[in-house]
């Protein structure tokens, strides 16, 4: 899905978490959902890694010609921004398989919130200290990352799920204390939309290190149905010439073993939710000539 003369090419897909709230083999169909939607790639999510089967994903993968991206969060006894040496050793090693299970995969994209315990109950902010743990933590993984052709996105989430890296502009201050350039930006318009003042300037700031961009309605419901500036993103995307990834992280309703906080149906069922989300961001690729 390169960029060809004359046109700029976002790559768009889907998260398996849109249907799923754990991957397993039982999964696999999903990336066949994905080539009936006409998507680019899935998203795999990389949280319990003993279920992870990189063999049979790749084989589907490759039967459906579909392309993956990866992603996931740190737990508490992961912490790289913690100031136990062997929590932070534990999340480094995790993360460090992360970015195997990647390449096995056959993906170059690893993203998520990878800079400290995700829904982390802190209610002080991060010290320089816990920046520096960070920072020294996550150059080890992208160096290692590098050697694998596997490009790490740092994703700003909300205020509620961190304490860390909530903005964009948080994001690229932490790239340019590790100084890997394998190091970019993940955006997400559902955090965006509490932490930004401008989804049209966060996102022209993250500029040629964006890499990745979750695109979701301000609710987590069908994207073009609530108050996310759509036209401001794409109108930055188009003027970033962006060919990168970006995929749809919605959730239709209540969801076990997951921090959606999603405590209603939003849509009549999650493939109506993505059928009528692909719509819509197909609509607004093809206004802005990202497709």
């Amino acid at each position: 899905m390169d960029g060809i003369k004359g046109v700029i090419i976002m790559k768009l897909g889907i998260h398996a978490f849109a249907w799923c709230t754990k991957w397993s083999n039982e999964m696999l169909p999903l990336i066949n959902k994905c080539a009936e939607f006409g998507v680019d790639f899935i998203e795999l999510p990389l949280m319990d890694l003993e279920d992870f089967d990189a063999s049979s994903i790749s084989r589907r993968l490759e039967e459906q010609n579909i392309k993956a991206v990866t992603s996931t969060v740190l737990s508490g006894d992961q912490d790289i921004s913690s100031p136990d040496k062997s929590i932070r050793e534990n999340g480094i090693n995790f993360l460090k398989e992360c970015v195997k299970q990647t390449k096995a995969v056959n993906a170059s994209s690893f993203s998520g919130v990878l800079y400290s315990e995700f829904a982390k109950k802190d209610q002080i902010a991060p010290t320089r200290e816990n920046w520096i743990h960070v920072s020294e933590s996550l150059k080890e993984v992208a160096v290692f990352a590098d050697d694998f052709g596997i490009t790490v996105g740092i994703e700003p989430v909300n205020r509620y799920e961190t304490n860390m890296i909530n903005t964009c502009e948080q994001a690229l201050e932490l790239k340019s204390m590790i100084e890997m350039p394998n190091i970019r930006v993940h955006l997400d318009t559902y955090h965006m939309n509490i932490e930004e003042k401008s989804f049209y300037e966060a996102t022209k700031a993250a500029g040629e290190d964006l890499i990745h961009y979750h695109l979701c309605e301000n609710d987590r419901g069908i994207p073009g149905t609530g108050t996310v500036d759509w036209d401001g993103i794409f109108r930055a995307l188009k003027e970033l010439d962006y060919q990168g990834y970006a995929g749809l992280e919605n959730f239709v309703g209540l969801a076990e073993s997951m921090n959606t906080w999603v405590w209603r149906q939003l849509a009549p069922s999650g493939d109506v939710l993505l059928k009528e989300g692909v719509k819509f961001i197909r609509s607004m690729q093809s206004k802005y000539g990202l497709s």
